[in-house]
């Protein structure tokens, strides 16, 4: 049920990602595109979190990655409210 549940989670986010991707495809708009990289990198991580052992302790390093992913979505807030 766990590897399902995070395969269904990484499945959800390459669709938000592509979804993201749309609306850049349109605007332009950088905050769209690194919205699509930051999802890209959620679902990245929910397949590493099946692909390695629940007891094991390299999963400390995922976090790193989801880490980074949250990092970017501010990242974009921060840009585009910066932005004129």
């Amino acid at each position: 049920m766990r590897l399902f549940l995070l395969g269904a989670c990484a499945m959800a986010c390459t669709a938000i990602g592509l979804f993201f991707l749309r609306f850049w495809k349109r605007t332009f708009d950088r905050l769209f595109l690194i919205f699509a990289v930051a999802f890209w990198v959620l679902g990245l991580n929910r397949l590493g979190l099946a692909a390695v052992d629940a007891a094991s302790d390299s999963r400390m390093y995922l976090y790193g990655v989801r880490l980074a992913a949250f990092v970017l979505i501010l990242i974009a807030i921060a840009d585009k409210n910066r932005r004129p």
